[in-house]
């Protein structure tokens, strides 16, 4: 018997479904091999879902088949075959893929950042500078309540600790333009790395534009 199922609200714990089927049955009879017959099947019942592998079930079906004859001592007798059958089940399906794992959260959007540059030893702001801060003011006011940190670097030529002294310079530059454009003293914050964090790697001793310059970062 070859049997087609169709399931309503596969997903819910309790699923109604009906099928139907088509085959050959064999009948009790005095032959070798029965009473050969054409059957048919259909279904009607309602799952409970355990789990994604094991459901318990409960199921009215209506088998019939086409009339089967036997021979009797009086002749031969055909009848009509008809069944009503009631039926309980478990199903359990092995190796059936666990639930998926809930999706990861959304990426949190990035903090929005400025550069600004200098040149080489000076920590003055350039007209293209000042108007870098001036979209930074204007991003900072619309975000409400927020800080921004302003981290200044060098290049690697000249000493250390004078480049230290140096990009903290270049911060406070920048954070002097912020207040002047209206963004809260307190509100930021000034960090001077000197060599360190170079946007473009070079050897000591190298005048390189790209490193000298100061990352705005708001949060």
């Amino acid at each position: 018997m070859a049997n087609l199922l169709y399931d309503f609200f596969p997903a819910s714990t309790l699923t109604p479904y009906v099928g139907a089927g088509v085959g050959i049955a064999f009948v009790d009879s005095n032959a070798s091999l029965g009473s050969t017959q054409f059957a048919w099947q259909a279904m009607l019942g309602v799952a409970y879902n355990v789990t994604d592998s094991l459901r318990f079930q409960v199921e009215g079906r209506y088998l019939g088949t086409t009339n089967p004859s036997v021979n009797t001592p009086i002749g031969n007798i055909s009848y009509s075959n008809q069944n009503i059958l009631a039926l309980a089940g478990v199903q359990f399906k092995f190796g059936a893929p666990s639930a998926a794992p809930p999706p990861p959260p959304p990426a949190q959007p990035a903090a929005p950042s400025f550069m600004v540059f200098f040149d080489w030893d000076r920590s003055n702001l350039s007209q293209q500078a000042l108007a870098t801060i001036g979209q930074v003011a204007q991003v900072f006011k619309t975000k409400g309540n927020a800080r921004i940190t302003a981290t200044g670097h060098t290049d690697t030529s000249g000493p250390e600790s004078y480049n230290m002294a140096l990009s903290l310079r270049r911060a406070n530059a920048v954070k002097d333009a912020l207040v002047r454009e209206g963004v809260p003293a307190a509100a930021i914050t000034v960090i001077g790395r000197g060599e360190q964090g170079l946007l473009v790697p070079t050897a000591d001793g190298v005048r390189e534009p790209q490193n000298r310059r100061v990352e705005i970062v708001i949060q």
